[in-house]
């Protein structure tokens, strides 16, 4: 009985001074997602501890849920070393970055008069179109600066956004920071966001007026799957932390796969895994997807150290990071992130 009854569940006592650590580490003897919650903040400590290359996938709306601060953490003080995110969080952080706020409404406002007005609505948060408009102009008039005769990987196109921004950013964001602190970003679905909205405006826009075409902006989005694949092949380790799922996912999930194939390197899966996301694995999507049914893909190492927390991210996110802030602050403080090789 003793290998199975070993760990007594430790109920919950409420504390009027209680950090965020402490309380972490309270619900770390409790049950259910308050101890996945525990344990997602011990397994990424234990990266920071480790000699591993951290890679971040981020999908939903968090750049207008107000999760932004919380990635520009995460990056400047190195809890992760490899960014991979959705086109449109990275569109949202460079509409905070030039000024433009969100704003917080309702989910049940009438959404035909927010149309009227044009204002777009994401859940219970709002953004009007003139400001959007404003971000897209950034975006396009920026596009125009770039070379025409050199395909772009989606880390050189955004450490140049990040660069172009520090100079008219208020507050750092997650493109002015990744640019600053030298963290890859890759955007493997670019082109599904109001970024790519802009970016086409611009190839549109520079059309020849006898209706003849121009050389366009070109992205070489194949070479962002050869270089993060080399990341992994010539890591020490790797873990992975996916925000949600979609395309950032599977995109870092792949790499496992691209190091055997491209480099002859079988990694044999990523050492840590973390996943915060609401979805479910039923319905045989990647975003719910296990990370038991990724290691029949060897995609996760059999003796990986791993946890999925079925917790809505904005509650879940803060208060795993602002543990780690407080209980691994010496770690991060003496943390040396890994040599990251893209060739």
């Amino acid at each position: 009985m003793d290998d199975i009854l070993h760990s007594h569940v430790r109920p919950f006592s409420v504390g009027s001074h209680m950090t965020a650590a402490e309380l972490l580490d309270a619900m770390g003897g409790t049950a259910f997602q308050a101890r996945n919650v525990a344990q997602a903040g011990r397994i990424w400590s234990r990266m920071l501890e480790d000699d591993t290359v951290i890679m971040l996938g981020l999908a939903g709306a968090l750049v207008p849920a107000g999760m932004r601060p919380v990635i520009v953490y995460l990056i400047e003080n190195r809890l992760i070393d490899v960014l991979v995110s959705t086109g449109a969080n990275l569109f949202h952080d460079l509409y905070e970055t030039i000024g433009k706020p969100h704003y917080q409404g309702s989910p049940n406002a009438d959404d035909l008069e927010l149309g009227r007005r044009q204002i777009n609505r994401f859940y219970d948060v709002l953004a009007p179109e003139t400001d959007f408009r404003e971000a897209e102009v950034f975006i396009t008039e920026f596009s125009h600066t770039l070379k025409r005769d050199h395909p772009y990987t989606t880390r050189e196109y955004f450490r140049l956004v990040g660069e172009a921004l520090i100079p008219v950013a208020p507050d750092e964001g997650i493109l002015t920071s990744a640019a600053r602190n030298g963290v890859p970003i890759y955007c493997p679905a670019l082109g599904d966001s109001a970024h790519g909205l802009a970016i086409a405006a611009g190839r549109t826009s520079q059309r020849p007026p006898d209706g003849s075409t121009s050389q366009p902006l070109l992205f070489d989005v194949i070479a962002d799957v050869v270089e993060t694949a080399h990341i992994v092949a010539t890591a020490p380790s790797t873990g992975v932390i996916y925000i949600g799922g979609g395309t950032p996912k599977n995109f870092i999930q792949q790499t496992q796969i691209g190091a055997l194939h491209f480099f002859q390197r079988d990694i044999g899966g990523h050492k840590y895994a973390i996943q915060i996301t609401m979805d479910q694995p039923q319905w045989g999507g990647l975003s719910g997807c296990t990370f038991e049914e990724a290691q029949s893909w060897r995609k996760i190492a059999a003796d990986a150290k791993m946890v999925t927390v079925n917790v809505e991210t904005t509650v879940a996110l803060p208060l795993i990071v602002s543990a780690l802030a407080e209980g691994s602050a010496e770690t991060i403080k003496k943390r040396r992130p890994p040599a990251i090789s893209f060739e």
